[in-house]
């Protein structure tokens, strides 16, 4: 089951992307990486990444808009979400399409009062002011972005 090739680097390297696709949707860099961590060429891995970008099994665009969806549903603000998109090899370019794209449908605000009322009631019992900086650090940590933490929590302890 060839399909065509010959090279036996290549197929290891075939299967071996096949097999870490079944996991999880991945980036062309993510793939790449792997692949070079297993010893594989670069010529081969250029092969492979091009091979399953033809075939359709790797898109970042598609990759990216997944993530992002993924992502939100954990309640991870952008910013984390841009990060992490980063090290994944994204090209910033597909990162601000995509992001500008769910944004149209998605409000980071409503999720962020969510989370910071869930995380307050939690907070109950510990002095205001160290509160306040435990949820500040805890949204920072989940990828929002200061401005919108600080009017979130100005409003939710009005």
């Amino acid at each position: 089951m060839s399909l065509g090739y010959k090279n036996a680097s290549f197929n290891k390297a075939r299967q071996y992307a096949f097999l870490l696709l079944k996991f999880r949707p991945r980036s062309s860099k993510e793939i790449a990486q792997r692949l070079k961590k297993k010893d594989f060429d670069q010529k081969t891995i250029k092969e492979i990444t091009l091979y399953l970008e033809e075939k359709g099994f790797l898109n970042d665009r598609e990759f990216t808009r997944a993530w992002i969806e993924s992502r939100l549903k954990r309640r991870f603000g952008f910013n984390r979400i841009r990060r992490e998109l980063g090290i994944k090899g994204i090209d910033k370019q597909i990162i601000d399409l995509e992001t500008q794209e769910i944004k149209k449908r998605y409000s980071e605000e409503d999720s962020l009062i969510q989370l910071a009322e869930e995380r307050w009631r939690k907070l109950s019992g510990i002095p205001t002011q160290k509160a306040k900086q435990r949820l500040f650090g805890y949204l920072t940590r989940r990828g929002f972005s200061p401005e919108i933490i600080i009017e979130t929590v100005n409003k939710l302890l009005k």
